[in-house]
């Protein structure tokens, strides 16, 4: 694999600590310090992350590797201490579940000061809103992993184990902090796949209701907070409860479930991640968030747009993200794990567009507070966002890394993606493609594909003139 030099500020004076004039001591010291000024003087950090794959009937890909995104991020670069990060994932994402531990991990915890994330990755729906705060009579919800569709729908309804946007208004509501960050990886619109991704939403609509468990856990925390029922519809009327929400996209938009090189994940998700890992620390909401959102519309398949809500009359958009005042270097990667000179990192700040490029033979920089260059480490392998690495000088775990030189492919392919319009031409269409040099075809809602191959067909036309709408 040859070479490619990036980052030319990066000056390397050696390849030993002797050439560098520093001892293993000295490096593990300052990343203990470095540590300990992320934690010091802040209040304490809460996080629930949520992401489910496994639904019974419309299964996902990527919203597990969201919370691992979410988790590292916090840990890493915000200064989170991972026992203070609660994941739910897949078969502990139940509706019971999830609101056990909003209230163990976030209500009873959180002091006022305090900073809280919740983070959901998975599917969106619908259910008819008796109170009509919307013009279409439909409140958004959270699929937890056990709510299913009633067994004759669509031609006859029912009640669904969801989530409702009233329910989560309460909870943030419930919160003694002002310092709440949700973020929402999910859609209420559409469903299925999309060429080669899928979307995050379930079926829903009037025709569907919540439990009866829901509304009496809605009752049950308006009576909590004090609040009589004309007092709860117009206070989520005006907006959010608490801090700031982040939505991956539009209410009527569709949210990706997207693959990336050699694995799936939110494309929201994982850029807004991977912007936050670029940057020197403080950017506000108002700025990140659109930066983020241009990213995402680029790269989403379906033109989503992010959006962000913040609580009405507050400052909160001009406040830094997540409500952290953080300083650390931009960096690609991460030391998690360290065994004599091998390494294990955490790739979550590497560009989407360049993943084919950090496999074996690439090198990252181990850098200090000031982003300078204090050592080396050269990647072995790579699966998804996880690497093993070879410590070329000493490093501890929680050292950040910059990237210093790409390994270039020498066996790159165009890989081509086989829609399902094809039907019984797709073997045919295989055989063609593989006949052709550096093209490579492939089953789509497996991996990365550039492009699709399949039949116009009139339905397609009209849907795909109906996204564009």
């Amino acid at each position: 694999m040859s070479r490619i030099k990036r980052r030319q500020f990066l000056q390397f004076a050696g390849s030993t600590l002797a050439t560098l004039g520093l001892s293993q001591l000295e490096l593990y010291q300052a990343g203990n310090r470095y540590a300990r000024v992320l934690a010091q003087g802040t209040p304490r950090k809460l996080a629930l992350l949520v992401g489910i794959n496994t639904y019974k009937d419309s299964p996902l890909q990527g919203c597990v590797t969201d919370v691992n995104l979410q988790q590292q991020l916090l840990i890493h670069r915000f200064g989170f201490n991972p026992k203070d990060i609660l994941t739910l994932t897949d078969a502990q994402a139940t509706r019971q579940g999830i609101l056990n531990a909003f209230e163990e991990h976030l209500i009873k915890q959180a002091k006022p000061g305090d900073v809280v994330v919740y983070h959901y990755s998975g599917h969106g729906s619908q259910v008819s809103d008796p109170d009509c705060d919307t013009s279409d009579c439909l409140n958004s919800t959270f699929v937890p992993v056990d709510s299913v569709l009633p067994t004759d729908y669509p031609s006859k309804g029912g009640a669904v184990q969801d989530i409702m946007g009233h329910t989560l208004f309460l909870l943030m509501t419930a919160l003694q902090t002002e310092n709440v960050t949700v973020v929402l990886d999910s859609c209420h619109s559409g469903g299925g796949t999309r060429g080669n991704m899928r979307v995050r939403s379930r079926a829903g609509g009037s025709q569907l209701q919540p439990v009866d468990a829901e509304q009496a856990y809605q009752q049950q925390w308006v009576s909590r907070l004090n609040l009589s029922p004309d007092q709860f519809k117009q206070q989520r009327r005006q907006g959010i409860a608490k801090g700031v929400v982040i939505a991956s996209t539009k209410r009527d938009q569709l949210a990706a479930d997207a693959p990336f090189d050699d694995f799936f994940a939110g494309t929201f998700t994982y850029l807004m991640t991977q912007y936050l890992w670029q940057q020197t620390g403080n950017e506000s909401f108002a700025s990140a968030v659109p930066n983020i959102a241009r990213s995402t519309t680029r790269l989403s398949f379906t033109s989503q747009e992010p959006l962000m809500e913040s609580k009405p009359g507050s400052d909160y958009p001009k406040r830094p993200v997540y409500f952290i005042n953080e300083q650390t270097p931009p960096a690609e990667a991460v030391i998690t794990k360290v065994q004599g000179n091998q390494a294990e990192l955490w790739l979550g700040g590497l560009d989407p567009d360049s993943l084919a490029a950090f496999d074996s033979g690439a090198i990252l920089s181990v850098v200090d507070p000031e982003s300078r260059a204090k050592g080396r480490v050269q990647l072995e392998s790579r699966e998804g966002l996880v690497g093993r690495a070879k410590l070329l000088d000493a490093a501890q775990p929680g050292a950040f890394l910059q990237e210093s030189t790409r390994g270039i492919p020498t066996d790159l392919t165009l890989k081509i993606g086989l829609d399902s319009s094809l039907g019984n031409e797709t073997s045919q269409a295989k055989q063609a493609l593989a006949a052709i040099p550096r093209l490579e075809a492939l089953p789509l809602q497996q991996q990365e594909v550039q492009y699709i191959f399949g039949r116009m067909t009139p339905t397609y036309r009209q849907q795909l003139l109906n996204t564009e709408s």
